[in-house]
């Protein structure tokens, strides 16, 4: 499985993502994750960022909403509690995982 992280320098979900997804990728040797800095508006288009954090699981964005287009700034993501974050919960992370597996 193949996980690219993207984000914006500074941003405040990424840093929060990264301590969710170390946590949950400690035990998954499995996994190839990719961080990368995006620096402009051209590369959020071409690498298919739709916030700041984005993830991208074997190329997909599994918390894609409809309409939305790439862009550099923050995102937002609402857990399965209704609670809005700068990031996915780990719940939601770790189903992305396991949804990815089959």
């Amino acid at each position: 499985m193949r996980i690219q992280f993207l984000h914006v320098p500074g941003c405040p979900g990424a840093t929060v993502l990264t301590e969710r997804l170390t946590r949950l990728l400690a035990e998954r040797p499995d996994v190839q994750l990719d961080r990368q800095v995006v620096t402009d508006d051209a590369q959020a288009v071409a690498l298919g960022m739709s916030g700041s954090p984005t993830l991208l699981v074997n190329g997909a964005d599994p918390f894609a909403e409809p309409g939305r287009s790439p862009s550099m700034s923050c995102r937002l993501y609402t857990g399965p509690d209704g609670h809005v974050s700068g990031s996915p919960s780990t719940v939601q992370l770790r189903r992305v995982l396991t949804a990815a597996e089959n």
